[in-house]
């Protein structure tokens, strides 16, 4: 068994069914990766938390954040509980853009799991609850 390749097979997946759907993602006003800030924003609402959770630089994260807010799908405010910080907050618009974009992904990861069995797929699920 080689891991490395168990590895490249898996990210080669996930970029497959990203790229199906980066122009339809597109169409609702986001990049890709903008939707996976959004998907994050209620569960961890400071930027500097997001940039941990999602690996990417804070630096990236506050041009994606400032983007999104420039869109209306979130707002930052002030933390009252820590005045040096900024909350942020999902919109309505944001949280139904970021919804579609779900849908999306799942729409196309639902095509590519319906080439397995239920079977295969409740292993599969199993399989990667072990390795989470």
């Amino acid at each position: 068994m080689d891991p490395a390749k168990i590895w490249s097979l898996n990210y080669r997946l996930l970029m497959s069914v990203i790229s199906s759907v980066a122009s339809d993602v597109t169409a609702l006003g986001l990049e890709t990766k903008e939707l996976f800030v959004l998907t994050e924003v209620e569960e961890h609402p400071y930027p500097a938390e997001l940039a941990a959770t999602l690996s990417m630089p804070k630096p990236t994260v506050t041009v994606y954040v400032k983007r999104l807010e420039a869109a209306g799908f979130v707002r930052r405010e002030i933390d009252a509980a820590d005045l040096r910080r900024h909350r942020l907050h999902l919109t309505p618009a944001g949280r139904k853009v970021m919804q579609r974009g779900i849908a999306l992904l799942s729409e196309a990861f639902g095509s590519r799991l319906g080439r397995l069995s239920a079977a295969q797929q409740a292993e599969l699920r199993t399989l990667l609850e072990k390795l989470s």
